[in-house]
């Protein structure tokens, strides 16, 4: 492209920044209207109208800058959060990505129809200039809402992985001093990081002397989940509690003999009733059976 060619594009690129900084109330009170915007702000229309100019804003600054068509330009950085917690918002509702993009390109509309009005012919290479440069504006506008989309959409796919992590590997209390964690499934590196953090807390917040480990549920046992294992105990160690890992399956057990896993330092029983009644023991608690009523 020639130097004249290029000045004439930022030149237009200008005189849209400037008709959108002056066309900012109109254009945010049709925007408010809009489905993007009054699907999200339900609490009344001015909070919408406010967040209608603050893109409006955005938009103009990028505009008067000349990268019309550049996502990461500044003039996006100050609306980038609102367009994720926009687009995120509908995403919970149940619209879909392409739902969004659509809801967008909407907004062209309306900004169409007043910058048409700025010239006396529509039909001017001014005016069409214009507009061209208004639909790469908002084309780019469309993308930085997409990509703010499937952030949000991430963080919120892993901040529920992270929730169902927790709700998966529950420290339960069994008794005063004593708690467990009953773990079912596989046993992976992030789970096993829950896990240990999850019981530590659980120590420090019980004053827990004995942990129990229970791996009933837990299908099979590699070098891995051995590690993991041996990792959590040495950690309950240092708390100042005494670990214990019940549930080992005949199964289980000929695996971790096959595999030639030193589980030696690990306190180890059948169940977890048995578990529990030997921490009971060591706690200097008796359990005996309720004396039958004749």
């Amino acid at each position: 492209m020639k130097v004249s060619e290029q000045e004439a594009v930022e030149s237009t690129a200008r005189r849209l920044g400037s008709f959108l900084k002056r066309r900012r109330e109109q254009i945010a009170q049709r925007w408010a209207d809009a489905p993007l915007f009054r699907t999200v702000f339900t609490v009344s229309r001015e909070e919408a109208v406010e967040a209608c100019k603050t893109v409006v804003d955005a938009l103009s600054d990028v505009a008067s800058s000349g990268r019309l068509e550049d996502i990461t330009s500044s003039g996006f950085d100050s609306v980038r959060d609102q367009l994720g917690r926009m687009s995120g918002t509908r995403t919970r509702a149940g619209a879909s990505p392409a739902q969004i993009a659509d809801e967008v390109a909407a907004l062209r509309a309306p900004v169409v129809e007043l910058l048409r009005a700025e010239f006396s012919d529509p039909s001017a290479p001014e005016a069409a200039e214009g507009l061209l440069a208004l639909a790469a504006l908002m084309g780019t506008l469309r993308l930085v809402v997409m990509q703010a989309a499937l952030s949000s959409g991430e963080e919120l796919i892993a901040r529920q992985r992270q929730q169902l992590l927790e709700v998966a590997t529950p420290v339960i209390s069994l008794w005063e001093g004593v708690v467990a964690v009953p773990l079912i499934g596989t046993l992976d590196s992030a789970r096993s990081q829950v896990v240990m953090e999850s019981l530590l807390q659980c120590i420090v917040d019980q004053r827990a002397r004995y942990a129990i480990l229970d791996i009933t549920g837990v299908p099979t046992v590699d070098s891995l989940v051995a590690q993991h294992l041996m990792k959590t105990v040495a950690a309950a160690r240092l708390m100042g509690a005494e670990c214990i890992v019940s549930g080992i399956r005949p199964a289980i057990a000929q695996t971790i003999v096959q595999l030639g896993i030193d589980l030696s330092s690990v306190l180890t029983r059948a169940s977890l009733a048995d578990a529990l009644a030997y921490a009971l023991s060591r706690l200097g608690i008796e359990v005996s059976p309720r004396a039958s009523m004749r």
